[in-house]
């Protein structure tokens, strides 16, 4: 598909935009039309059916659900290709980040089985990942109703104090830096009601977008419920290559003898889906 000019027709308020650069984390109700949300969770069901070699399972074996994910699927399942083009998400994406243009990064899928009761802990997403820049994004859409309990929780304003040291997800171990080298993480949890936490209920076709430093986590699922979620990474104008000493999340083998460091993110894998002018705000204000 061909990248497609930036809709003129607003599709966040300017006070959107502004909750975006001052909080970093915003919902958007009634993104998604219905048969975007069927078509979105057709995308899931294949990808779950026939997964990917990044695939990876973020439960533990005792855990009672599970919880799966997988990356990069946009080439092959092509109902997540025409929703990266053809939805209203990267005009969110650019209104959000003042850019004039929004490449792909990645899509992601998260699902969680009934009964899961592995939490994803409170984390920034940048330092797992291969860019580096402000003018960012990630959108993460359910196709199943979300009670509060169950959904991604934020960190208001966290995006704004740079790295915290990053830790595996269900060892808590700091592989990629030296303990002591980066700011740890507060205690969230702990004293909750000292924090400004955001988080909302959400139907099939809302969307939350998140700054890539803006603090998150979510806890596992009850009962019967299942919580099946769809993520749009998105890069606006001022993102650029940064190759790691480690692994990335997810990995881009070999990308950094085609992308120096330092280079804009023109390359196949991460497609330009909007160009043009759009009314937005630094993501840091």
């Amino acid at each position: 598909m061909s990248p497609t000019a930036l809709r003129p027709a607003a599709v966040v308020d300017a006070t959107t935009v502004q909750e975006f650069a001052s909080t970093g984390a915003v919902i958007v109700r009634g993104l998604f039309t219905p048969e975007q949300v069927a078509t979105i969770e057709q995308g899931i069901e294949r990808t779950l059916a026939d997964p990917s070699p990044r695939r990876k399972v973020a439960s533990s074996a005792t855990d009672p659900g599970s919880f799966v994910e997988d990356f990069c699927n946009w080439q092959r399942i092509e109902e997540f290709c025409r929703v990266a083009y053809t939805s209203r998400a990267a005009d969110v994406a650019a209104a959000l980040t003042g850019s004039e243009r929004i490449r792909l990064y990645h899509d992601h899928v998260l699902v969680k089985e009934p009964g899961t009761q592995q939490e994803t802990p409170w984390h920034q997403d940048q330092p797992y990942y291969n860019v580096d820049g402000l003018d960012n994004c990630s959108m993460w859409a359910p196709v199943d109703p979300v009670a509060a309990e169950s959904t991604l929780e934020f960190l208001a304003g966290s995006h704004r104090h740079g790295w915290l040291m990053p830790r595996t997800f269900m060892t808590n171990e700091a592989k990629w830096f030296p303990e002591g080298s980066l700011s740890e993480l507060p205690d969230i949890e702990a004293h909750r009601s000292d924090h400004d936490i955001r988080g909302w209920a959400m139907q099939p076709g809302d969307a939350v977008f998140f700054h890539m430093l803006t603090l998150h986590h979510a806890y596992g699922v009850p009962g019967r419920t299942r919580r099946r979620a769809f993520s749009l990474r998105f890069l606006g104008d001022d993102m650029v290559h940064a190759p790691r000493r480690w692994v990335t999340s997810p990995p881009f083998d070999g990308l950094e003898d085609e992308l120096p460091a330092g280079a804009p993110m023109h390359h196949d894998l991460f497609p330009l889906l909007r160009e043009g002018r759009a009314p937005g705000a630094d993501p840091l204000g």
